[in-house]
C-alpha cells in the first residue's frame, strides 16, 4: 500500500515538474527564435481600439513586443508620449503594429469614411476596377502596396516592345475609398459588446455605378507624379499591404524574368 502511495505521489511529482518545463520552454521560445537576430521593441494593439479613441485609451490597448528590425513598419510609434492629444483615424485592431500615420489630431479626425492626410503629402484619386483594389475591401485608413506597370518602347536589337512591372511604392495611406458615384465603400463599426470590428457596406450594390472605386492616396509630390504617369500611360494594381508585410523583392519584373 505504501509503495503504491509513494509512487503516485513521485508520478505526480514528475508530472508538475514535466508541465513547469514545458512551460518555460514555451516562454523562452520566442526569445530563442530571436537569438542573433536584431531587434526592436514596438508597440502592437492587444485589443480592438475604436476608430476616435484617445491617447490615453491607445495607452491602455497595446502592449510592447520585439521583433526583427525588418519586421518593423516605417511609421511605427516608438514612443506613446508623441501621440499627444491625437485620436485614432480608424479602428486598429489586435496583432497590428501601432502607427502614427494612423493617428490625427482630434479636430482633424473625420469619421470612418475618410481620414486626415498626413503633413507633408498631397491626395491623389485613382478609377480602378475591383480586381485591382483588392476585390473591394478597401476602406479608409487602409495601407495599400502600389504596383505599376508600363509598357516601354520597342528593344533596339529585337524590336519588340519590353513591359515591366514593379512594386514601387509600400504601406501608401488610403485617405478616402468610395464608390465611382462618390458614395463612402465600407465603414468600419466597432462592436463593443464582442470587442471586435465589424465592416458594413455604406451604399447597396447599385450605388457602384460603372463598377470602378475611387481609392484616394496620400503620397508626396515626386511618388504622385510617378503614379499619375503609370496611371496615364500603364497600369495600377493596388494590394491590401499591412503595417507588418514584409518589403522584399521588389524589384522590376518583366518577361525574361518572369520564370526565373
Amino acid at each position: 500500500m505504501k509503495t503504491r502511495l509513494l509512487g503516485g505521489i513521485a508520478a505526480l511529482l514528475v508530472a508538475i515538474i514535466g508541465t513547469v518545463l514545458l512551460v518555460t520552454y514555451v516562454q523562452n521560445a520566442d526569445k530563442r527564435a530571436l537569438a542573433g537576430t536584431e531587434t526592436e521593441s514596438i508597440y502592437v494593439v492587444q485589443k480592438t481600439i475604436p476608430a476616435g479613441a484617445s491617447a490615453e485609451t491607445v495607452a491602455g490597448s497595446v502592449t510592447t513586443k520585439s521583433v526583427p528590425k525588418l519586421a518593423v513598419a516605417q511609421n511605427s510609434v516608438t514612443d506613446l508620449a508623441s501621440l499627444g492629444s491625437k485620436v485614432t483615424a480608424v479602428t486598429l485592431m489586435p496583432g497590428e503594429q501601432l502607427l502614427s500615420s494612423r493617428m490625427v489630431e482630434e479636430n482633424a479626425f473625420l469619421g470612418p469614411s475618410r481620414v486626415q492626410v498626413p503633413a507633408g503629402l498631397q491626395e491623389i484619386t485613382l478609377k480602378l476596377p475591383i480586381e485591382r483594389v483588392a476585390g473591394g475591401v478597401l476602406k479608409a485608413g487602409d495601407t495599400v502596396g502600389v504596383f505599376l506597370s508600363l509598357e516601354q518602347a520597342s528593344d533596339k536589337q529585337s524590336g519588340a516592345k519590353v513591359s515591366k512591372t514593379q512594386l514601387t511604392f509600400h504601406k501608401v495611406l488610403v485617405t478616402a475609398a468610395q464608390f465611382s458615384d462618390g458614395a463612402a465603400t465600407q465603414t468600419g463599426t466597432p462592436d463593443t459588446t464582442s470587442g471586435s470590428s465589424q465592416v458594413s457596406s455604406t451604399s447597396s450594390s447599385n450605388a457602384q455605378g460603372d463598377g470602378n472605386y475611387l481609392i484616394t492616396l496620400a503620397r508626396n509630390s515626386p511618388d504622385a507624379a510617378r503614379i499619375v504617369f503609370a496611371a496615364e500611360f500603364g497600369k495600377i494594381y493596388l494590394s491590401k499591404e499591412p503595417g507588418d508585410a514584409l518589403e522584399s523583392g521588389t524589384g522590376a519584373v518583366d518577361t525574361a524574368g518572369l520564370f526565373r
